[in-house]
Formats: C-alpha cells, sequence, structure tokens
C-alpha cells in the first residue's frame, strides 16, 4: 500500500497548488480527484471558462457597438455560439493541461476517483477500482458546489445553475437571473451583449450586496445601460420549466405574486460546502450549520493531522483564497510559520468596467463607529479612459480620520482586477492615503485614478477634478 507524507483530496486552485508547495517542501504527496480532469470547478466550470466567455462576448459587444467611432468599418458582426463554446473549451483542456503538467514536474501522485476517509491515516478512492493510501497528513479541498432554495431547484435544462449556463447551444431570448451577486452578473453580461434580455430578481435592496454599496449603485446604472432589468426586494417562490421556457412566481415589494416568463432561469444564490460522502463523521470532524468543515487558527480540524482549505471552511469563496490557504497550510505541515491575512484578499466581478474591492466597506466602517474619510475619483476624468472609450466607473479610497492609514479601496474602472492589486500591497504594508498619492504613477493610465482618489482621501485635493 503506497504511503504519504500529504494526501489533498481536490484539485481546484486550493489543493492542487497546496500539493504543489507540499512537494516543494520535500513531503511525499497525493492527489485524489473525483473528476477525469484536473483544476476543480474553478477550472473547468467556473472561474477559467466565464472569464473566456465574458472575453468573447465583450470583443462581440465592442465590434458592434464601438468599432464605427474608432474608425473600424465591417460588416455587421454575428456570433456563432458554437465557435465561442469551442474556444472556451480549448481555453479550458489547456489550463487542466497545464495542472497536470505540474504534478507530474512535481512528482505527485495523482489518484482518480472519489477520495473518503476510512480512517485518519487512511484514504479510501472509489474509481475505476477501490485504492486505499496512507497519509500522515491530509488536507480537505473539496470546494463547493451551486447553491438553490426550495421552489427553484434546477433540472439543468431550462431552470440552470453556472455550470449549465457556460454551455448553453442558443443565445436565449430572455434569461432570467435569480441573485444579483457575482456569478448571476458575470454570467448575465455574457448573454446581455450576445442579445438576450436579462432581468435580475434580487432579494435584497442593492446588487453584489456584500460589497460596498457605492459599487452596487454605480454596477447597477452601467448594466442598465446595456439593458439589464432589476427587481429589487422580489422573492422568488417558485420556478417551474415549461416546455420551451420557465415561469417564475415572484413575491413583489408589496406582497403581491407577480409572473415572470423567460426561456431560462440561472439560479444563482451562492454556493455551499461540498462535504458529502467525505467520511467525516469516521475522523471526528464536525461541520457548522451551513456545512462548512470548522477549523482552527492553522486550519485544522478537530483531528489536527488533517487540514481544510478554500470553498468547504469560513469566509469567502475565493479561488486566491483557497490558494493562499493551501500554501500556508503546507508549510504549517512542513514546520514553517506561514502568513496569511484574511482580511486583505480581494474580491472581483468580471462584468466591464470590472469591480474590485478590498478591507473594509463604508457600511462596516459605520456599523463600527469608526472615524473614517472617504476620497472618490472618476474614471471618467483619466485622459486613458477617453483614449481607450472606457469612462464608466468610480475608484473610492477609505483612510481612518486620524491616522490617515487605508482601511478600504473599492473600484469599479477597466482593469480593476489588476488595480486592485495597488491597494493590496499598500495596505499590507499599512500604508497611509498619503502613502500611495505621492508615489509617482505613470500617464496616461488607469491607475492615475488610485492616485487621485488618494489625494482625495488624504488631502481633499485631487489634480484632475
Amino acid at each position: 500500500m503506497n504511503k504519504y507524507d500529504v494526501t489533498v483530496i481536490g484539485s481546484g486552485p486550493g489543493g492542487y497548488v497546496a500539493a504543489i508547495r507540499c512537494a516543494q517542501l520535500g513531503l511525499k504527496t497525493a492527489l485524489v480527484e473525483k473528476y477525469s480532469t484536473l483544476g476543480g470547478t474553478c477550472l473547468n466550470v467556473g472561474c477559467i471558462p466565464s472569464k473566456a466567455l465574458l472575453d468573447s462576448s465583450e470583443h462581440f459587444h465592442t465590434a458592434k457597438h464601438n468599432f464605427d467611432k474608432h474608425g473600424i468599418v465591417i460588416n455587421e458582426p454575428k456570433v456563432d455560439l458554437a465557435k465561442m463554446m469551442e474556444r472556451k473549451d480549448e481555453v479550458i483542456k489547456q489550463t487542466c493541461d497545464g495542472v497536470k503538467f505540474l504534478m507530474d514536474k512535481n512528482k505527485i501522485d495523482v489518484f482518480h476517483g472519489f477520495g473518503s476517509f476510512k480512517d485518519a491515516n487512511t484514504i479510501l478512492i472509489s474509481g475505476e477500482k477501490k485504492t486505499e493510501i496512507k497519509t500522515s497528513k491530509a488536507i480537505i479541498a473539496t470546494g463547493s458546489k451551486p447553491n438553490y432554495f426550495p421552489g427553484m431547484e434546477p433540472d439543468k435544462k431550462r431552470i440552470i445553475t453556472s455550470t449549465e449556463a457556460l454551455s448553453l447551444k442558443e443565445i436565449p431570448q430572455h434569461m432570467i437571473v435569480i441573485g444579483g451577486g457575482v456569478i448571476g452578473l458575470e454570467l448575465g453580461s455574457v448573454y446581455a451583449r450576445l442579445g438576450s434580455k436579462v432581468t435580475v430578481v434580487e432579494f435584497q435592496d442593492s446588487l453584489i450586496p456584500t460589497m460596498d454599496k457605492t459599487l452596487g449603485k454605480e454596477l447597477m446604472k452601467i448594466l442598465k445601460k446595456e439593458g439589464f432589468k432589476f427587481l429589487f426586494k422580489h422573492a422568488v417562490q417558485n420556478v417551474k420549466s415549461t416546455k420551451n421556457g420557465v415561469i417564475l412566481e415572484v413575491k413583489d415589494k408589496k406582497g403581491d405574486i407577480i409572473n415572470l416568463e423567460g426561456d431560462y432561469c440561472l439560479v444563482s444564490v451562492g454556493r455551499k460546502a461540498y462535504t458529502e460522502k467525505l467520511g467525516l463523521e469516521k475522523v471526528g470532524i464536525k461541520t457548522d450549520k451551513a456545512g462548512r468543515i470548522e477549523i482552527n487558527n492553522h486550519l485544522q480540524t478537530e483531528n489536527p493531522n488533517i487540514f481544510a482549505i478554500g470553498d468547504v471552511v469560513k469566509g469567502a469563496m475565493l479561488a486566491h483564497k483557497a490558494e493562499e490557504e493551501g500554501v500556508f497550510v503546507a508549510e504549517f505541515i512542513a514546520g514553517q510559520k506561514p502568513h496569511i491575512n484574511h482580511d486583505l484578499i480581494p474580491g472581483v466581478v468580471y462584468t466591464w468596467p470590472e469591480v474590485a474591492a478590498v478591507g473594509k466597506t463604508e457600511e462596516e466602517l459605520k456599523e463600527q463607529n469608526a472615524d473614517y474619510k472617504v476620497g472618490q475619483f472618476p474614471i471618467r476624468a483619466l485622459g486613458r479612459a477617453r483614449a481607450s472609450m472606457d469612462i464608466q466607473g468610480v475608484i473610492k479610497i477609505i483612510s481612518d480620520k486620524k491616522t490617515d492609514e487605508v482601511l478600504g479601496v473599492h473600484m469599479i474602472a477597466p482593469r480593476a482586477a489588476d488595480l486592485i492589486m495597488e491597494a493590496v500591497v499598500a495596505m499590507e504594508y499599512r500604508a497611509s492615503a498619503e502613502d500611495i498619492a505621492r508615489i509617482c504613477h505613470p500617464h496616461p493610465t488607469y491607475s492615475e485614478a488610485v492616485k487621485e482618489a488618494a489625494l482625495s482621501a488624504a488631502e481633499e485635493r485631487p489634480l484632475h477634478i
């Protein structure tokens, strides 16, 4: 029987990165994955395919609406959805093959099959043939799956999750999205750009409700211009699939029931930890009310030789959070003293413009009765934004009123997913708004808006508004 220092269950970003770091540190490592390809949800039916479709649909949208302003004359562009999906599948394959290459390069043994605990040191693998392996330590990295509430159970044909939305065979005439969070808005954006009517039904009073309210308000204005319709404070009671579409029963603000009809309904009300059939009860591991595995500050479960990372534990369900936790656990097992700051994990929404944030929201600071100041700068005031015709959005920096330490940065801007890292680095080193403001930023760039927002927060003296 094979004996390993560490066995990782799940090959998503958290799992495969944990395995690589374990191997780099000289630990004999095994990786167990229930599917035939590596990479988990993120690479196969999440981050990577959605970004591929977002980019493709944005190219189409730009060609259709902006090329003529740039002096580029083309025939009316058309969508070849099958070709678009083919490109998306190629991106997935290349990325998953890249993970397999990394496993081989780092001499990590990969087992395909469903991994579960026989006991704390024995992993059962149910694949084409049943296998048992021995391990000193184990890392649970099984991720999450789409969530849904009673009355909106997906049939995966007309009532779909993000998985099915990434592989539709037709462009919906009317897609109804339940949930105004990240996944629903990203996939809604894909199909809105391709010509679908998109209606978002959200139980709360704003979009991306976990982020700063400024971002949700600004994003709503932008998406409305793209044809989105929003129904806030509306509660979905029931979703029925018909021969050619869906009918939703929705309770409106007044408490009245209204019907919505579309040809597809995307259920996008978050994700839940995937821990089923892992045999947790055999190793004394508990889960909380949300089904997440309980851990300590070292990401250890009740069994100190078994760790859990990523979507199966508390915190934001983000691939990069899982990766950092995977590295943390590997280094802890190896006897090092790793560092991870869960308060400075950035969040991103890949609409266009992109949305990104790190640190405290203004709403959180108000609840804490904190003394803070706010600086903002509109993207439209940038020369670079006017040159690229990307003038929508704003950057908002919140700093401590006494010390000027940056407490939160919130932005909706072109390439915000990349711009946010300036804020993360600054906050990791506890920079002040003035520190950011006095750093020379290249011109013309989108990053100048970060400098200007910092000037606004530090001294209320932005230069270009």
